[in-house]
């Protein structure tokens, strides 16, 4: 008796819409195809009943613009952080989305004369926080080598010069880099592969 697994993805949006057995059958019809949507299932009553339901709204990791290669490797068990910034300096905001859901954890913004990767350092900051009070176990992760780098740092490294319609943001940046100096459990925090699995959950959706 095989001791392999089956897996079923369920494409909702693609060349062909269906029910699949296998990652190639499914790669064939969302490789190319851009808003692709589309998920794994362990059974095949799970991948029947989510297909006659339709995609889920905030199925973010699976309709990226970047069509994902694969999205083996990815840790369900996870908090997906991310920013937005219109203009640089500009409006920025920044969120949590539970990658397993695809439901969003937090949301703060938008804020006035700030910087994508100032926003990216407070994603983490907060995603930090937040996985301690809910799940110390759950990985966290950022698409951002600079954020992750800032807040191994301690210290979040922005050029950008703080004037009266950005105190809000660098009153953020002080207390979280307060915070990061105080001792706490170590959360796993990983870099994002967007080359392999699109957009990571959090995007915004406006690049």
């Amino acid at each position: 008796m095989s001791d392999v697994k089956e897996k079923y993805y369920v494409v909702w949006a693609g060349k062909e819409p269906g029910i699949y057995t296998n990652w190639d059958q499914c790669k064939a019809q969302v490789e190319g195809f851009n808003g692709a949507k589309f998920k794994k299932f362990a059974s095949l009553s799970e991948a029947t009943e989510a297909f006659e339901k339709g995609a889920p709204a905030s199925l973010n990791i699976y309709s990226a613009k970047k069509t994902p290669v694969s999205t083996e490797g990815i840790i369900a068990n996870s908090l997906a952080v991310d920013a937005a910034c219109s203009g640089n300096p500009g409006k920025m905001e920044f969120r949590g989305v539970w990658v397993s859901t695809g439901k969003e954890a937090f949301r703060f913004g938008p804020f006035e004369k700030g910087t994508n990767n100032i926003g990216e350092f407070l994603a983490l900051v907060y995603g930090i926080g937040l996985v301690l009070k809910t799940n110390p176990e759950t990985v966290i992760y950022s698409d951002s080598v600079n954020a992750i780098s800032w807040v191994k740092a301690g210290k979040c490294k922005t050029k950008l010069a703080e004037c009266a319609d950005n105190k809000e943001i660098f009153d953020l940046i002080r207390k979280s880099e307060a915070w990061l100096k105080t001792p706490r459990p170590e959360v796993k925090i990983y870099k994002w592969n967007t080359k392999e699995w699109g957009e990571i959950p959090a995007d915004f959706g406006r690049k």
